[in-house]
């Protein structure tokens, strides 16, 4: 993993709309490597060495939150975001559409 690739991925998830979500798998398709969902999250995980950006705006494929971090929700719902009975994003109200 290069910092040219992590800089990519970097600059998918800045791009998302305040009150929209997007897939790892998203930013994956939208970089051109379709298979590397976990890249993607391996490169959040590690995002703030690389400055400030959005990274609670990125979901797994279902709507479901990062493991281990809880302040995710409260930064999503300040946004407008709105979650499902069982705590997932709202997909279909709130995936971004690029």
């Amino acid at each position: 993993m290069n910092e040219d690739l992590i800089y990519e991925i970097l600059s998918v998830v800045e791009e998302i709309p305040v009150g929209k979500v997007a897939s790892y798998g998203q930013i994956a398709r939208l970089i051109g490597r379709d298979h590397n969902a976990r890249l993607v999250g391996k490169v959040l995980s590690r995002a703030e060495f690389y400055g400030s950006y959005p990274c609670h705006r990125v979901v797994n494929h279902a709507g479901r939150l990062a493991p281990h971090w809880a302040e995710q929700r409260n930064l999503l719902l300040q946004e407008g975001v709105t979650f499902k009975e069982n705590g997932h994003v709202n997909m279909r109200k709130h995936q971004w559409e690029c």
